[in-house]
């Protein structure tokens, strides 16, 4: 029996629990916006209207609302996950509600999502103040980031057990309720489309929790969520196709050599339970990621920022590889999806101040949360994290939810490649070719990536990106956001 049906007896009694208890609080009138606001009277589990953020410093003027704050998702535990929903700038009530995640594991869809990629407010340099991201994703939906799994930004358990628990089905557990709970705050959003985003280790993150919802979606107690389909920017997807895909990259990108590349191809089975075991494989993966330290796989011809170089004789980019030992032979390399240390310290300084964690509800100024962009503790102790999520691609196509993958093809972390070697054995049958897409805004009408629609599944490049899209190609990101709400393709011609 998987994951999903082992836990729906289990979900469909607490969830039922928490809609007779919640349901019983009194409601909170917002007359200016004429919304149900849901009010427990419990600190972290206040209505949406306690929630919202009215004195974030250094904030830019805008005529949205945005609210922060925790969601309960375990009370006896004492584990609740900090989320920042920033409603749509313009006709919020016309608008779908879009869940992003970013992966790691163990990193911050605040810190990288919301405020360095696709949210309405960047951090400024050195982390005094915001600006004003015009290509934000709010402008065409209502977005809502999740810090996720507990111990990620500011989201917690008072107890110390739940983080011996933390993988995969965990966080899609946890998620699911925090959806349900989330939407007694916000009763408005609750038949509202529904998409789910994300980007990396996300790659899983995002199909495990559209299962769960599409499967309690089949009984008729649970909470209707109107899911319709999931958006997914350079990631894991298959263990086996990503690590082919990183090394063929690394290869046909000059990354390493013709003899390290054959020692590869030729001695490691990505497919096969002992992988790690095979000498000759080990040393020729450690032979590209030794390579790979020398610049930013991230975005592979970016200047790397090299923290204290001056002062250092080792002029390498630092790069998080963990040496996971499953047995007494075998060895999983595993590299951080999104750690960026010299891109990221001025986000780690702002959500540290005290007068910003005031306003995000989540301290009162004085007693502080220890807020980091990365948990490394979480991303070193993963214990549970499928091998491929191409059976729920499977499952989800066959459900007839909208599913559209893209890829910066200058990202060597999850390259183009891994994502084409995932998506060609699914075996789709392919109905419109592959063909270029543009974005007007672009100078002189330049190509802005390769397309290719297949049965159920739509596959993009972004040319010239790296691993977070947004960051690299800001408008042209949006415009294809944009697309994937309308279920239209991008314009494939000037």
């Amino acid at each position: 029996m998987d994951f999903v049906s082992k836990m729906t007896v289990d979900l469909r009694n607490t969830l039922l629990a928490l809609t007779v208890l919640l349901a019983v609080k009194p409601v909170v009138c917002d007359h200016s916006r004429r919304l149900e606001l849901w009010d427990s009277g419990k600190k972290g589990t206040s209505g949406g209207n306690g929630d919202l953020v009215t004195d974030l410093p250094g904030q830019p003027n805008v005529a949205f609302r945005h609210y922060a704050g925790y969601v309960t998702v375990n009370e006896a535990h004492g584990r609740a996950l900090f989320y920042w929903f920033y409603e749509a700038s313009t006709r919020a009530d016309e608008k779908p509600l879009v869940l992003w995640l970013n992966g790691g594991p163990g990193c911050s869809s605040v810190g990288y999502g919301a405020t360095q990629e696709i949210g309405p407010f960047i951090v400024d340099t050195h982390g005094n103040g915001l600006k004003h991201n015009p290509y934000s994703w709010n402008t065409k939906a209502n977005m809502l980031f999740l810090e996720s799994p507990i111990g990620v930004g500011f989201s917690y358990s008072n107890t110390t057990s739940d983080y011996n628990n933390l993988g995969d089905d965990f966080t899609a557990k946890d998620a699911y309720i925090f959806l349900n709970n989330w939407f007694l705050k916000f009763p408005s959003y609750r038949k509202r489309t529904f998409y789910i985003a994300g980007e990396s280790y996300a790659g899983k993150y995002v199909p495990e929790l559209a299962e769960l919802i599409y499967d309690m979606n089949k009984d008729p107690n649970s909470l209707q969520i109107d899911l319709q389909g999931i958006l997914l920017g350079n990631p894991e997807t298959s263990d086996a196709e990503d690590w082919r895909g990183l090394v063929d990259y690394a290869w046909s990108h000059a990354v390493i050599s013709d003899e390290t590349h054959k020692i590869i191809r030729e001695s490691c089975d990505f497919e096969g339970n002992d992988t790690w075991s095979n000498n000759n494989c080990t040393e020729g993966v450690d032979e590209v990621l030794k390579q790979y330290k020398e610049i930013d796989i991230y975005s592979i011809y970016t200047s790397v920022c090299i923290g204290n170089s001056a002062g250092s004789d080792d002029r390498s980019l630092p790069l998080m590889i963990l040496m996971k030992r499953t047995s007494k032979t075998k060895m999983i390399p595993r590299i951080m999806g999104g750690y960026d240390p010299c891109l990221d310290e001025y986000a780690k300084a702002f959500y540290n101040r005290p007068d910003v964690q005031k306003a995000l509800h989540v301290s009162d100024g004085h007693q502080l949360k220890n807020w980091s962009i990365c948990n490394m503790k979480i991303f070193e102790e993963w214990s549970d994290s499928k091998p491929s999520v191409l059976p729920i691609y499977k499952k989800l196509i066959t459900a007839g939810l909208r599913i559209w993958v893209y890829s910066g093809d200058t990202d060597g972390r999850v390259p183009v490649l891994s994502t084409r070697y995932s998506l060609s054995s699914l075996g789709l049958p392919i109905t419109k070719a592959w063909r270029p897409w543009y974005h007007q805004k672009e100078p002189l009408v330049q190509v802005s990536g390769w397309f290719q629609e297949y049965e159920g599944l739509m596959f993009a490049t972004f040319r010239g990106a790296g691993h977070a899209v947004p960051c690299f190609k800001p408008s042209n990101s949006l415009a294809f956001f944009s697309a994937f709400l309308l279920g239209e393709a991008p314009p494939s011609a000037r």
